[in-house]
């Protein structure tokens, strides 16, 4: 699980470092997983699942334009002190779903806009990648549109099958090393005959 959400949050680190116009170095993106894995080591301790960056957040950023670290340690802070007070959760429950959902919309377009931002400068043209991204994108698609797809698999299996970002990163990750690394020797090899003829 743990790994899948490094996947998820390396992507994340990734579409922020876009969006800020500011580029995500190794360094950046070993302290960002550091703290991903250092939350979800203290989340043990109080019997929580692991902890994951929340992509809405890039969303946040790219519709607000505010980029200061300062602004969401603040926002942090002020979830905390909400947290110790029990009647705020009245408030909160008060908005209503459809400016929720409204909102929702926003921030996962800009998110789902920011990736195929992304996917535009990989090497989309060729084939391959295409058939690679179609078939991790249907694969992160069947836990949400038929949850009962994989109802016959072993139970231990669940934290993947029931994700669709667990299925989509397992699938690109099983068809790259396919496709462009164990492919690629073929490929190339078989590049060089034809350009010999």
């Amino acid at each position: 699980v743990v790994v899948i959400i490094f996947v998820e949050s390396t992507g994340m680190f990734l579409a922020l470092g876009k969006v800020t116009e500011r580029e995500v170095t190794p360094g950046m993106l070993r302290r960002g997983l550091l703290c991903d894995a250092g939350a979800s080591f203290v989340a043990g301790f109080f019997n929580t699942f692991t902890h994951s960056s929340f992509a809405q957040n890039i969303g946040l950023v790219q519709m607000t334009g505010v980029r200061c670290r300062y602004v969401t340690v603040t926002a942090g802070a002020l979830l905390i002190l909400l947290s110790l007070l029990p009647k705020a959760a009245y408030l909160i429950a008060s908005i209503p779903p459809a400016v929720l959902g409204g909102a929702s919309i926003a921030m996962f377009g800009m998110v789902t806009a920011t990736g195929i931002k992304i996917l535009q400068e990989a090497d989309i043209g060729d084939r391959r990648n295409q058939l690679l991204v179609a078939v991790s994108v249907g694969f992160g698609l069947i836990p949400v549109v038929r949850p009962e797809f994989f109802a016959q698999m072993p139970q231990w299996m669940e934290p993947i099958t029931h994700s669709g970002i667990a299925m989509a990163t397992v699938s690109a990750l099983v068809l790259n090393v396919l496709f462009n690394i164990l492919g690629g020797a073929e490929r190339a090899v078989h590049n060089d005959a034809c350009h010999q003829h």
